[in-house]
């Protein structure tokens, strides 16, 4: 996203855009690459209430959220970009209130990965990860990501 500080998020948050709602996908790729035809479109407050619910010392990915989406509401799956896109929303939207805050940071890109797109990049998520008892490690030489070890000890269950 760009231009973060001239846009209100928590408004972008409470716009439902006629969400939820299931599409139908037709392309046989898709429809094997994800397990079936019934696809799911969780509104962005949706994101944001699950998110919230991650506790202290534990995390999810942003799939895992997506599964029990799909899970929850009788869809093949949830349709991943919005996904991405939404949790991206509900942290700018933290980052812009004083109060109610959601726990952004334990909400992890596949793999375990941390997400670059989150408030202040990848340097306050580590802090606040590693804070909360995690360990950070580096992956590549040139495009260097970075994961929390072992996290698959450390996820939370939504069911």
């Amino acid at each position: 996203m760009a231009n973060e500080d001239k846009k209100d998020f928590n408004a972008m948050l409470h716009d439902n855009k006629d969400m939820p709602k299931f599409q139908t996908i037709t392309d046989q790729k898709s429809i094997e690459k994800y397990g079936g035809n019934k696809m799911f479109f969780a509104p962005p407050i949706d994101y944001d209430q699950v998110m919230k619910k991650i506790p202290y010392g534990k995390v999810i990915t942003v799939g895992k959220i997506r599964e029990y989406f799909a899970k929850l509401n009788g869809a093949d799956f949830t349709e991943p970009i919005t996904a991405g896109i939404f949790v991206s929303i509900v942290a700018w939207a933290s980052d812009q209130r004083s109060e109610n805050k959601t726990p952004y940071w334990r909400t992890l890109k596949a793999n375990g990965e941390l997400n670059a797109k989150y408030p202040e990049g990848i340097k306050v998520q580590k802090e606040k990860l590693e804070a909360e008892g995690h360990t950070i490690i580096q992956k590549g030489r040139k495009n260097i990501r970075y994961y929390v070890k072992d996290y698959e000890n450390s996820l939370f269950d939504l069911d």
